[in-house]
């Protein structure tokens, strides 16, 4: 069988992958927990994806730990959809705009009156 992905979501950020390994085998074989880290901070987002070995081990994942309490939040627990394709975000230059933005820092300077 295929293995199956799924996305836990609504997880506390003190979470490590490691509570997660141990509270999804529960369900089954697992192959990997995957907890997204925000890049900047290196803190927890709030969710994971958990690999199943099979899809009945996901399945029962689902029915096991869907909306339950798991560190003190309600777990959201379904199957993990494919990532959709996104138009590539700008990336902020740096640079401003308007007039002189090279001296006043971007901002346009006003006279008081």
């Amino acid at each position: 069988m295929n293995p199956t992905r799924l996305f836990v979501g609504n997880l506390s950020y003190q979470t490590m992958e490691n509570d997660l390994q141990d509270y999804f085998s529960q369900a089954g074989a697992v192959n990997s927990v995957n907890l997204m880290m925000d890049k900047m901070t290196g803190k927890s987002r709030g969710f994971a994806f958990i690999e199943f070995a099979n899809s009945d081990d996901a399945n029962k994942a689902i029915e096991q730990f869907h909306n339950k309490d798991f560190q003190g939040r309600a777990l959201t627990v379904n199957i993990a959809r494919p990532r959709e394709e996104r138009a590539p975000q700008q990336r902020w230059s740096g640079g401003g705009g308007g007039r002189d933005s090279g001296r006043d820092g971007g901002y346009e300077r006003r006279e008081r009156r």
